[in-house]
């Protein structure tokens, strides 16, 4: 003989709730605040009924999100000057084969000249290029913290050329001998075009 078991508070508040617009026969019913609050939580729309002999559909997950697009290749790094190469240059024994000169220019000016010479150079087959930008001023052009620096071309110049920008068009660069220009000019080796 199966035993009948009592109904749980929920299953009661449930039961209140679907029958609360039917007319009893005998006494009314009546629902606790509480049993009313507890059937607000505990109820929820059932699942839909399955048809019977198929299968419930699976669930199918949103696609994963796209993965962030590659990182691009970082610029090749710049390389000194070979001291032979240097040697050759200060002795005049290697051509320089072209030469610009920045004098008297404004940074934006002179940025946009220095790309376009330098694409110029390489596309040209120039292996080595005298940059001049000029010693600068005197000390009103100096900046905070650097005494005896002087000129912003000079300054500016070498922290283009490590710029990702040009650095396939640059090998490396390093200050020109004395009678280059010294401090106020730049030997520029440019990288081979297949390099680049």
């Amino acid at each position: 003989m199966s035993r009948r078991r009592t109904l749980t508070q929920g299953e009661r508040a449930l039961w209140t709730y679907v029958t609360r617009h039917v007319s009893p026969f005998a006494a009314k019913i009546t629902v606790s605040e509480d049993e009313q609050a507890l059937l607000a939580a505990e109820i929820a729309p059932p699942p839909p009924p399955q048809p019977r002999g198929k299968k419930a559909k699976a669930v199918v997950a949103p696609p994963p999100s796209p993965s962030p697009p590659p990182k691009p290749p970082a610029p090749p790094p710049l390389v000194p000057l070979e001291r032979r190469l240097r040697q050759r240059l200060s002795r005049g024994t290697h051509p320089i084969e072209a030469v610009l000169d920045l004098h008297g220019l404004r940074q934006e000016e002179a940025h946009h000249r220095l790309r376009g010479f330098l694409r110029s150079a390489q596309a040209g087959g120039a292996a080595v290029v005298l940059v001049v930008t000029g010693k600068g001023g005197a000390a009103v052009d100096a900046m905070p913290g650097h005494p005896g620096e002087r000129g912003v071309l000079r300054r500016v110049v070498p922290h283009w050329l490590r710029m990702p920008d040009l650095r396939g068009i640059v090998l490396g660069f390093e200050e020109a001998a004395q009678h280059h220009g010294g401090g106020g000019a730049l030997y520029i080796r440019l990288r081979k075009r297949r390099e680049a």
